[in-house]
């Protein structure tokens, strides 16, 4: 019985600090000056249909974490909607590659790859054939990176984060 008190109350003192570390982790959505989230692209269309990206329509959208997210059809922006994190790409949309080079830049979406039943933009194709060469190794530190970015905090025009 003393040792559940006793274990009550240590994971009490610990969850303070936990809360702090989650906050400073899950940098922003990468979405240009226009809040539309990967460039207007249909997020579900990665994973649905013939995997070939499609742009998304105003007609269908969804607000979350702060930006809009299009999609190409209503049952798309449902899918999302019931799930972001399913469909929503790693690190907000910025270059995979980037963060695990310790900075935040732009993720183009024509520039991605499924990874694990997941969404990684590039930069670039240049930069995605970098990714290319040591994908497990660019997520591993990519995750760690961006793990270290402030909440909310996005590419804002200056790349270098210093991770």
């Amino acid at each position: 019985m003393k040792s559940a008190r006793l274990l009550l109350a240590l994971a009490a003192l610990a969850a303070p600090f936990g809360l702090a570390a989650s906050a400073l982790a899950d940098g922003g959505i990468y979405a240009a000056s226009n809040k539309i989230a990967v460039g207007g692209y249909d997020t579900v269309s990665y994973f649905r249909g013939k995997g070939v990206p499609v742009k998304g329509n105003a007609q269908f959208k969804v607000s979350w974490k702060g930006t809009e997210w299009r999609f190409a059809t209503a049952e798309n922006a449902a899918a999302f909607k019931a799930n972001p994190a399913a469909f929503a790409p790693q690190y907000g949309g910025h270059c995979s590659w980037a963060i695990a080079q310790g900075y935040l830049a732009p993720g183009d979406p024509t520039a991605y790859d499924i990874v694990g039943g997941k969404l990684y933009l590039n930069y670039d194709q240049g930069i995605r054939a970098k990714w290319r060469k040591d994908i497990s190794g660019f997520i591993a530190k990519g995750t760690q990176g961006w793990a270290k970015i402030p909440a909310g905090k996005t590419y804002g025009g200056s790349s270098w984060f210093g991770l």
